[in-house]
């Protein structure tokens, strides 16, 4: 029952605005590990979009994918944690990772890439939901992602309303063209959030502990660019626990190439990735408001690239 593949998954292509094209779906987006799923007979293995097995990390989510009808199966989807008001927060998980109470994880399928010894990836899209919905049945720890309204404006007005971090937009006939990042799937934010890349910390002050703030910035060019200082956003817990894992990547030097002008700055490697949270970004790139969301293990930190887009929609 070997699947004959292990892939990275399709990934979407970041856009300003929201619109509207006849034969596409819109999603909401969920704010998770992205995993794929793979199901070979009663053994299920979860895969990061970095290829790092997670399946002990979640077992809850493998055993509940181990218990659908279909031998063999590959399902695309995303972990989360939902709010006491059903929206999906990053935050959540990262309590979980560092040890925190939190609800139980979720994995929200809306991909199926191989079903009973079929390889999907060269059918369309909505062939795959179709099998997607026979293959999948939802649960405490299972469901489907949610479609929201079949015109793109509507869909984005929904998703602002419920306060979703944003919607995901699909061309019906494309492909499962894995491992790259298709203009045929876009994803469009209501809340701006990112991943950074950490290149620093500064020193606490007051009554805080181990750091006072992340330095980040994202690559453009081959060089790390800076974007700003996040301060806000921690707990006790996530305060150790990053502090454990950046003292192992202490480095003389700024990694940035516009190093901000800061002291008592400790510089790292650029190896760990941050999920933020931000207002907006000024013309500069720089973000306003930035809170720290939890660390992003499935993203590799080169994978971070410079973008101006993230401006909060409304």
């Amino acid at each position: 029952m070997r699947i004959p593949f292990r892939v990275a998954p399709m990934l979407a292509t970041l856009v300003d605005d929201p619109f509207h094209q006849p034969g596409w779906v819109y999603e909401e987006k969920y704010d998770g590990f992205r995993f794929l799923a793979y199901k070979e007979g009663r053994v299920v293995t979860l895969l990061t979009r970095n290829m790092k097995d997670r399946t002990d990390e979640f077992a809850e989510v493998a055993a509940a994918i181990a218990r659908l009808r279909a031998p063999t199966l590959v399902l695309d989807g995303e972990v989360v944690i939902f709010d006491r008001r059903g929206i999906s927060r990053f935050q959540l998980l990262q309590r979980r990772t560092v040890g925190e109470a939190a609800s139980p994880p979720v994995f929200v399928a809306f991909d199926c890439l191989y079903a009973r010894g079929k390889d999907l990836r060269a059918c369309p899209l909505t062939e795959r939901r179709a099998t997607l919905e026979r293959e999948v049945t939802a649960g405490k720890t299972l469901m489907l992602a949610r479609r929201l309204a079949d015109d793109g404006f509507k869909a984005f007005e929904a998703a602002h309303a419920r306060g979703l971090e944003g919607l995901i937009a699909k061309d019906g006939r494309s492909v499962y063209a894995a491992g790259t990042r298709s203009p045929l799937w876009r994803k469009v934010k209501v809340r701006a959030e990112e991943e950074f890349v950490i290149g620093g910390f500064t020193a606490p002050g007051g009554s805080r502990t181990h750091f006072g703030a992340l330095i980040v910035g994202a690559w453009a060019d081959g060089a790390l660019r800076y974007a700003g200082k996040v301060g806000t956003g921690f707990t006790g817990k996530t305060l150790d626990h990053l502090m454990r894992r950046m003292k192992l990547l202490v480095r003389p030097t700024s990694p940035f190439k516009d190093a901000p002008r800061e002291r008592g700055v400790t510089w790292v490697e650029p190896k760990l990735v941050a999920q933020i949270g931000f207002t907006e970004r000024t013309d500069d790139g720089k973000l306003r408001h930035p809170t720290f969301l939890g660390l992003r293990d499935d993203t590799c930190s080169t994978d971070v690239r410079w973008t101006s887009a993230g401006h909060p929609k409304g």
